[in-house]
Parts: C-alpha cells; structure tokens; sequence
C-alpha cells in the first residue's frame, strides 16, 4: 500500500511572501486507476509547489521535467483552490494593510497609567469580532456579514477622520485580532441622564457643544455616525469630556442607500491590492474607497431619524441631526424619553413633547423636523462662542 500526499491547506506566514503548505497523507492502491500518483510523483509535485511558494512570490513554476509529465497527465486532479476564510477575522489577517496601521504618534494626548523602569504602560480596548452561527430550520445562520460590515464601517471612521477629542482614539490594529481603541475612564451619557443630576446649565451647554463639535468634525469628512444615541456617548470621569464611539452603522454621504433587507455581500467590496494573489482577494488597499452601495439599519429608539424607520433614508448626515435633537431633549430634561414608533415613522411627536425646553427648545424643534426642513449640524451653532 503506497502513501500519497495531496495539499491541504496554504497559510501565509508571519515573514513576507512566504507560505506554509500542509500536506494530507493517504493510503492508495498504486494500481486502483491508471491516472493516479504515485507517491513519489506526488510528493515532487507538492515540493515544487512549496518551493515556488517560498521563492517565487507565490507564482508556480514546474520543471521541465515536471512540464513533461503534466503534459502526459493532463486529465491528472489539480490541487484545489485556496479561498481564504469568510469571516469578519480575515479583516486583521496578516499582512495587515497599511490603511489599517497605527496613525502617526497614536498615544498623543493619552497619558499613562503607571510607568516602569523603561517603559510607559497604557490602557486600551481591544475590539474584535464576534461571530454568532445559530441553526435555525435546519440551516445554519450567521451574523458573519454582518459583523464584517461594521467592523470595516468602523475602520473607515477611524482611518479617515483625523484625530480630535470628542471621538474616542484609534490606536491601530493587532495581526488575527482586532482594533485598538483609547480605553475611556467614564459612564455613558445614559448613565449621567440616568442619575437626574442637578445639572447647571453652564453644563449643558457644554455638553451640547462638545457632542456638536466631534459630529461636525465626522461631517466633515462626509461620514455619518448611523447610530447616534445616549448610550454611543461617553462622558469621561476625569474633566466631563465628549467622546463619541461605536461607528459600526456609519455610512458615506457618496454612497447609494439601500435596505437592510437587500443582501450585501462584504468580502466582494474589498478590493485586492495583489490581483495575482487570490490569498490578497480579501485585503483593500484603502478603506476610503469602500463600496458605493450602503445598507442603512434601523439604530436605537427613540433616536433613529423616521426616514430610516420607514426604509427612506437618502441623506444619513441629516438622520444623525436628527438623533442629535433627540439627545438634546434628554439633556435639558435630565430625563429620558420616548415616542412610540408608530407615530415616529410618520414624523409625529408626542402632545407638548418640546414643552418648556428654553434652552434648546429652538432649535431642537428644526432638528426634529421632516428631514426636507430639517437644520443641518453646523460648527456654527456652538452655543459657548455664540455667547462668549
């Protein structure tokens, strides 16, 4: 009984263009076809195949010797196509594209939380994909796309915008991992909403202006948050400051909207920086030049904009005002609040909702408005300057 050797799988290695094949060992009747391989055979072809992986930037070169015999065997199985994983993970796999890399001097306005000898040790978040499989009819689902969507919605955000303090610091990314995010020492403005402090208006205002000011440096950029809420808010513990986190619903204002019902696939936007490397298929060269056909989903009630309840969201820069008014209910009320999504799909408020609210009252109301009328976020509509 002779042993024939067949390619399991091809891995990309930590060191550049370098690969490692594992072989499948089976036992075969050297005389059960005559089209089948001897082991010796197999094993030069499985050699040649590793070594031109190794050396040859992954192009496949046979000897002329081995040129011959494929040419007598030409009906002779070919090793199977490696595809790399459909999985939110193969987004951190390596090589890790340099659009993902750490910005210049990450740690910059960070400080450490103790120093050693030699070193100064910092705090952070590690962010990485959870992927949920369930069987459901006796078909397995999973939220793999799903998951993938946002985590390069989020990489898009935090790769395009340029670094200020009331969006939370992206730190780059670690190999087979995830994303490094500023670990933020606070509670959520829920929590603080939550609490009914005494909040003095001197703090509103603050808290208004600071909110505005990180969503018009998103603007900016023409992305959208997607799903702007109290609980997507940090306010740090240290000196109240604004921090905006969790883009995973962001969208570009260039892109072409559709429902979350339509199925997008992923994996097929990401374009490959290596169009002779089908390992690379999955890895783009540069996030800002992502898909022009975006899903956008339903985000937390009462603050998802009624455009997106109702599946007609054309302008998502419009819906984040929108959830930014809502907030701004909350935060002169000290209180949460809620409408009941029957009537928030028809642009319909409850009786006296913007009762009493002297502070943002005005303005609230335009934000809150059908988006045909509705006020824009504006840099010039922070309320401090204004009244400094």
């Amino acid at each position: 009984m002779a042993s024939t050797k067949q390619i399991k799988r091809v891995t990309l290695t930590s060191k550049k263009n370098w690969w490692m094949v594992e072989l499948n060992t089976e036992e075969n009747n050297p005389n059960t076809s005559s089209n089948s391989f001897s082991s010796s055979e197999e094993t030069a072809v499985a050699q040649d195949h590793l070594e031109s992986s190794l050396h040859q930037d992954h192009k496949g070169h046979y000897s002329t010797q081995q040129r011959a015999y494929a040419d007598e065997h030409t009906d002779a199985p070919a090793p199977e196509i490696f595809n790399p994983p459909r999985h939110p993970s193969a987004i951190f796999n390596f090589p890790t594209p340099s659009s993902y890399s750490a910005p210049s001097n990450p740690l910059v306005g960070l400080l450490p939380f103790t120093n050693g000898s030699a070193s100064e040790l910092f705090k952070c978040v590690v962010k990485k994909p959870d992927v949920v499989q369930l069987e459901i009819n006796g078909e397995m689902q999973s939220n793999a796309f799903d998951v993938t969507t946002q985590f390069l919605a989020e990489l898009r955000v935090y790769t395009t915008v340029t670094r200020h303090r009331n969006i939370a610091a992206f730190l780059g990314c670690l190999e087979n991992v995830g994303m490094v995010l500023e670990y933020i020492e606070g509670r959520t403005l829920y929590d603080v909403i939550r609490e009914k402090p005494e909040m003095t208006q001197e703090k509103k205002i603050d808290y208004h202006d600071q909110l505005l000011d990180g969503l018009c440096h998103l603007h900016a950029f023409g992305l959208s948050h997607g799903d702007l809420s109290l609980l997507n808010v940090q306010v740090t513990h240290a000196y109240d400051t604004i921090k905006l986190l969790d883009f995973g619903r962001s969208v570009s204002a260039e892109s072409r909207y559709v429902s979350p019902d339509e199925p997008l696939d992923p994996f097929a936007h990401l374009a490959t920086a290596y169009p002779h490397n089908p390992a690379h298929s999955y890895v783009m060269p540069k996030i800002a030049s992502m898909r022009k056909v975006e899903q956008i989903h339903p985000g937390t009630r009462p603050f998802a904009a009624p455009e997106i309840l109702r599946g007609e969201c054309q302008d998502a820069l419009l819906a984040d005002a929108y959830s930014f008014g809502m907030i701004l209910v909350c935060l002169e009320r000290c209180a949460l609040v809620d409408v009941k999504p029957w009537d928030q799909r028809k642009d319909l408020l409850p009786k006296g909702f913007l009762d009493g609210l002297s502070l943002f009252g005005e303005r609230t109301a335009e934000y809150l408005r059908k988006f045909e009328s509705r006020r824009r976020l504006r840099k010039e509509d922070l309320m401090k300057e204004r009244m400094g």
